[in-house]
């Protein structure tokens, strides 16, 4: 672990208290999508749109934001909350409800998904509490500041990180937020973005991590090495003594941001995590890049950076830093489109874009800024209403992870579309299965009547091998290379409610 230091704030931010008992929760006409689209590794694994395509409220208290998510139908029903003015303690309590799980003191996203929190009018500032995401999917939270959260001291919030993400989280994106701090450990702090216990999927773009002992980490201990898939994309890191961000296991895609007084350490690549780095311009900064305080080793692939005074410690049993001389010493895939700012524009292009209260600008590559348009990000991948050729579903077998009081399994493959499986809760697996080897290269998923649109991300998994075949998001027919196999399975990973798949229908193509 990494030994305390003595964090070196230029200027301590003042710590405010507003108290209000009261709030609004507003239902306004129409959906909200979070403008422009999500980014990075936030598009893969079927994308992220949060609570597009649902109802929109206003909520200027974090009661009222808990009572916006407690009042839905179900806990993965869309919604989009705008938020405005100050959440602090005195005005965060718990719900109670069947689509949430909220406590109080802080911002409790578990165990929902299909959720936008957004910074509207005068700006959304969390004061002491903390953002927690944990075993929740399909979140964007934009425009917001979160300030001064305490894991000692007094109040205490979300075990002292601004935003952080546990258990089985998927698909987050982090934009034009600002996560600040007013020291580090000693002072009651912890990391402003933190991600551990199986979270992938994640985007953190156009936002100010500042004035921290810890900007982040992903991966809680060197065992924990089950998350990934995390890009930083123009984000200010200014006056963090380490941690920007500490990796253990995974892939990061980390750049075009702007480093600024990083007093110990910076981007911490350990215990086999793989970070690709580029045009990122760090300054004034000290040991900014390798693996440091393990001897388990971690691995990165750097290009177009700028290192403005930056210094370097030698080598030794636990530090191994990327410099003087920065060299590859892995490749990194990059599996979606970005354009990359050039490095020595980051400074100015990051100072214009990131944060909360810019007016959400970004940058297309050009170091201009440009206003983005609102709208969904994602397609759904389907094909023609029917396929041709034989069912193959029909006098098959079925089974599943888990079925709805008063359905079944079979009810999917007996050519009835009276008749349906749905899983315990809003995610689940339903499975077709043969005696022997059976080609297939493309599904048929036939909601029932009236849950139209109800599945919203799913994969195609091979079940002899356990193997993606593909994935993507809304029903309908699906298709796949041709593969032989004794059973595949249906894997649904975000809804809204509960699913309802009346047929499960199997093609050789």
């Amino acid at each position: 672990m990494r030994r305390p230091v003595a964090l070196r704030l230029c200027a301590a931010l003042a710590t405010t208290a507003v108290a209000a008992a009261t709030g609004t929760i507003l239902s306004l006409p129409g959906a909200s999508a979070a403008a422009g689209g999500a980014t990075g590794y936030a598009t893969q694994n079927g994308g992220t749109t949060g609570g597009a395509g649902g109802q929109t409220v206003r909520a200027t208290t974090g009661t009222a934001i808990h009572q916006a998510l407690c009042s839905r139908a179900g806990s993965s029903t869309p919604i989009t909350i705008e938020v405005e003015g100050i959440i602090n303690h005195a005005n965060t309590a718990k719900v109670s409800g069947g689509s949430c799980n909220t406590a109080d003191g802080v911002i409790e996203l578990k165990q929902i998904s299909n959720v936008t929190i957004i910074g509207v009018g005068g700006g959304a500032v969390f004061d002491q509490v903390g953002i927690h995401i944990r075993e929740a999917g399909n979140i964007i939270i934009q425009n917001v500041t979160v300030r001064n959260v305490k894991k000692s001291g007094s109040p205490t919030s979300n075990g002292g990180d601004a935003i952080g993400m546990e258990s089985d989280v998927r698909n987050v994106w982090v934009d034009h937020a600002t996560l600040e701090a007013s020291g580090g450990e000693p002072e009651g702090f912890d990391g402003l973005f933190d991600m551990k216990d199986n979270t992938q999927y994640v985007t953190l773009s156009y936002s100010i991590l500042r004035n921290s002992g810890r900007g982040g980490l992903v991966g809680s201990s060197e065992s924990d090495r089950s998350n990934g898939f995390i890009t930083y994309h123009h984000n200010l890191y200014e006056n963090i003594d380490s941690r920007t961000p500490l990796l253990r296991g995974g892939v990061a895609h980390i750049y075009n941001n702007h480093y600024v007084r990083l007093n110990e350490s910076g981007i911490n690549s350990r215990a086999g995590a793989r970070a690709k780095v580029d045009n990122n311009y760090f300054k004034d900064s000290k040991d900014v890049l390798g693996t440091f305080y393990t001897s388990e080793a971690g691995y990165w692939q750097v290009s177009g950076n700028i290192f403005d005074n930056v210094t370097w410690s030698g080598p030794g049993s636990e530090t191994n830093p990327a410099g003087p001389d920065p060299r590859s010493n892995t490749t990194v895939d990059i599996p979606y489109p970005y354009s990359l700012d050039g490095a020595s524009c980051v400074p100015d292009i990051v100072g214009r874009t990131a944060g909360a209260g810019k007016g959400l600008k970004v940058s297309n590559g050009s170091c201009s800024p440009q206003t983005p348009t609102p709208g969904p990000t994602t397609t759904p991948t389907t094909g023609p209403t029917q396929p041709g050729g034989t069912n193959l579903s029909l006098g098959a077998g079925a089974d599943g992870s888990s079925k709805a009081s008063g359905t079944s399994y079979g009810n999917v493959r007996d050519g009835d579309m009276s008749t349906h499986w749905s899983p315990s809760g809003s995610t689940g697996s339903i499975s077709i299965k043969w005696d022997s080897p059976t080609a297939v290269s493309k599904i048929n998923i036939r909601e029932a009547s009236g849950s139209a649109g109800g599945i919203r991300t799913w994969r195609v998994v091979n079940a002899d091998t356990g193997a993606v075949l593909t994935s993507g998001s809304g029903a309908g027919v699906i298709t796949f290379p041709r593969t032989s196999l004794r059973k595949i399975t249906f894997e649904i990973t975000g809804s809204t409610g509960t699913p309802k798949v009346a047929e499960y229908e199997t093609y050789a193509g």
